[in-house]
């Protein structure tokens, strides 16, 4: 996979971006490696995010690929809304029902988001890296579950769908 390039002038290395949405449109390789830190085990997804027009505004985000785990691959996939901030640039991120998943704001390149979940708890920290590349890691805790969840997005070529065709 492309390792990130930090932006020399931007503050820490990460890239701020004035519009989330506009900066996400299109379509990114996804590698996803997930650790079970209580039981030592490591997954790994790799696919496709696009992020196309929702009727209404904002981005439908749909991810789909191959999830290895414990040596069985399987498809997976995933679909959630990226709807127009309350602040002109943000995003709030809903799960495919409609139901609040979290806040996105990039606009120093970096930004961390809570979700409660039940008895669990996500945190998710979003960088951006450069134009093409950006990351989240999303640490999971809870009675049943101790995970970190690590993904790499980089851009690809906007005629993608249509050389994949």
């Amino acid at each position: 996979m492309d390792g990130f390039r930090p932006v020399p002038d931007a503050p820490d290395g990460f890239r701020p971006v004035p519009d989330v949405l506009a900066h996400l449109a299109g379509h990114w390789r996804v590698e996803r490696t997930v650790r079970d830190l209580a039981g030592g085990e490591e997954g790994r997804f790799e696919g496709v995010t696009g992020f196309g027009p929702l009727d209404g505004g904002g981005l439908l985000h749909r991810e789909t690929g191959r999830f290895v785990w414990r040596g069985v691959a399987r498809p997976a996939e995933r679909t959630l809304r990226f709807l127009p901030g309350a602040v002109p640039g943000t995003a709030d991120v809903r799960f495919a029902d409609g139901r609040p998943f979290h806040h996105l704001d990039l606009t120093s390149g970096r930004y961390v988001a809570d979700h409660p979940c039940a008895a669990d708890f996500y945190r998710g920290e979003f960088t951006v890296r450069d134009e093409d590349h950006w990351r989240t890691v999303w640490r999971v805790g809870g009675p049943a579950k101790d995970l970190v969840l690590t993904t790499d997005y980089v851009r690809l070529p906007s005629d993608y769908l249509i050389r994949e065709g």
